[in-house]
């Protein structure tokens, strides 16, 4: 379902776009239709107030929350039911962030990811996308979105920026505060500038040589590194929020001496900064985390040259969240206990 379907729905009904945007604010921000100084009776077309309880019925029905996983740093691994019984994965973030999903699968197949393994299934539409968020919000805060879930956000553009534009002026959350995460797709360089609401952008890079990444991103878009950076920072210049790079980093594979200096040199007078990542291991996957020590010794080498580089620890790491490991663990055990969501209190 589409937010657009959702507004033609109220419009249907004798809502105007006023009556729509509360209907929709509340939804997206998890507040009551009653939070409100004006009184709905006072305010919405009869027609409306009759096909509110179904409405909601419908909005709560989009998503349901089918396991919780909490960790120790905080965050909390969410594992969602669609209404067609598909399943995507969102995750809590410590500082009021969620991460969201925009595709059940993902086209690209990178090979350090459990995602992609099974290819695209579906798309996620922009209703069940905000409704990740409504969701979120009843378990804690969120004021920070990131699309950097399961799928490839330019796979599925009409619907993501459907949502970011929701998101950014009804849901109340700072447009450098959505984060708009691509492998580098032309169709995302193209549309974002277009946007009413324009996120920051994230470039999946991974690697500085095009052989290499063309290994670990097998159907990502055959853009060489340097011209990637040189799109994606165009788009960040244009906006004011500096590119943020995302570097997986694998031990063995995109770690060495050669790759720090090269990205060094790819990233002097950049308006960038790179968020280095520590891999998630993937059981079956032949791929490694390297060690702390080892990571933040990299980290502070890219810092000291003049790569403003930013280590973070991969949420939930304890709890083997990386993005695709509940969904494939549910598919093959049938486990993924239903939870009860714990709605916040108004003061929250």
């Amino acid at each position: 379902m589409r937010i657009a379907d959702l507004r033609q729905r109220l419009q249907a009904l004798g809502a105007l776009p006023v009556h729509q945007d509360r209907v929709l604010r509340h939804w997206v921000q998890a507040k009551p239709m009653e939070a409100s100084r004006r009184k709905i009776e006072h305010f919405l077309p009869q027609a409306v107030r009759d096909d509110l309880p179904a409405l909601m019925a419908t909005l709560d029905g989009l998503v349901r929350l089918q396991s919780e996983h909490p960790a120790e740093d905080g965050a909390a691994r969410l594992l969602v039911a669609l209404n067609d019984g598909q399943t995507v994965e969102s995750v809590l973030l410590p500082r009021e962030g969620l991460c969201v999903s925009t595709q059940v699968g993902c086209a690209v197949g990178c090979r350090f990811c459990m995602t992609g393994r099974d290819g695209l299934l579906r798309q996620v539409g922009s209703a069940e996308i905000v409704a990740q968020v409504a969701l979120a919000r009843r378990l804690r805060p969120v004021k920070k979105v990131v699309f950097m879930g399961m799928g490839e956000p330019a796979h599925n553009l009409d619907n993501v920026l459907e949502a970011i534009e929701l998101l950014g002026t009804l849901g109340n959350i700072g447009h450098k505060n959505l984060v708009f995460s691509t492998v580098g797709d032309e169709r995302a360089f193209e549309r974002l500038p277009q946007g009413r609401v324009k996120p920051a952008l994230a470039l999946s890079l991974h690697t500085t040589r095009a052989d290499l990444r063309a290994e670990l991103l097998p159907r990502a878009p055959r853009i060489a590194p340097a011209e990637l950076m040189d799109r994606a920072e165009a788009y960040a210049r244009a906006t004011g929020y500096p590119l943020q790079v995302q570097w997986t980093l694998i031990e063995g594979v995109n770690d060495s001496d050669a790759e720090m200096d090269a990205l060094v040199k790819l990233f002097q007078g950049r308006y960038a900064m790179l968020n280095m990542i520590p891999y998630n291991a993937v059981p079956d996957l032949p791929y490694q985390r390297p060690a702390w020590e080892k990571a933040a010794e990299l980290a502070r080498r890219l810092h000291r040259q003049g790569v403003l580089t930013k280590l973070r620890h991969s949420a939930g790491q304890d709890v083997d969240g990386g993005c695709g490991q509940l969904r494939a663990r549910q598919a093959a055990t049938g486990t993924g206990v239903p939870v009860t969501v714990r709605r916040r209190t108004q003061a929250a």
